[in-house]
């Protein structure tokens, strides 16, 4: 079952716009990663849950997009995250987070994937607009932004040739990932 839930979780760029995610149901995600390991038990990470569209629409621009992907200037409207998480630093408990971000957005998203949506973590954020945009206190400081919705693209998983680790689109605009095989992983 949990290996399931892992193939499925992609990063999803793509959306049905028009299902829109309930706060709640943000909630119920962001508790997974508030129930998740941290280092030092510091727990400094906070969230931004944004939901409405017109917040939604604020935030999309200062996110940069699938960076391999060079001529994709990220989702069309209506393709767009129905829902983001801003995940935050509070630099009042502590100004290092250590991994908890990553072991955070992955709690995240394993559950979003189980209720049926699916996101995306995106790092390459303009933090001081973003911070400016949502008028947040100095002592938060943006690590990155979750996207979140129901997917409405295909990721596949493929094997890597030659070392090339790029993900690509081919022209059914099925999203290709590929991955090192198991034994190239293994140091004996």
């Amino acid at each position: 079952m949990l290996k399931e839930l892992i193939m499925k979780n992609r990063s999803y760029r793509r959306f049905d716009e028009k299902q829109r995610l309930k706060p709640e149901q943000l909630l119920k995600w962001i508790d997974l990663a508030r129930c998740s390991a941290s280092a030092r038990n510091a727990q400094s990470l906070k969230y931004l849950v944004v939901t409405e569209t017109d917040q939604c629409e604020i935030l999309f621009p200062v996110l940069a997009w699938a960076g391999y992907l060079k001529d994709w200037k990220g989702p069309e409207v209506g393709e767009r995250p129905a829902a983001y998480l801003v995940m935050l630093n509070d630099l009042q408990i502590t100004e290092n987070y250590y991994c908890d971000h990553g072991i955070a957005a992955q709690s995240i998203l394993l559950g979003a994937v189980e209720d049926g949506y699916g996101g995306c973590i995106v790092a390459a954020v303009n933090r001081n607009k973003l911070k400016q945009l949502f008028q947040l206190a100095d002592h938060l400081e943006v690590v990155l932004v979750i996207a979140l919705g129901k997917p409405v693209e295909q990721v596949v998983l493929d094997e890597m040739v030659d070392e090339d680790y790029k993900y690509w689109r081919d022209e059914h605009q099925v999203h290709h990932v590929p991955k090192r095989k198991l034994e190239d992983l293994i140091i004996s």
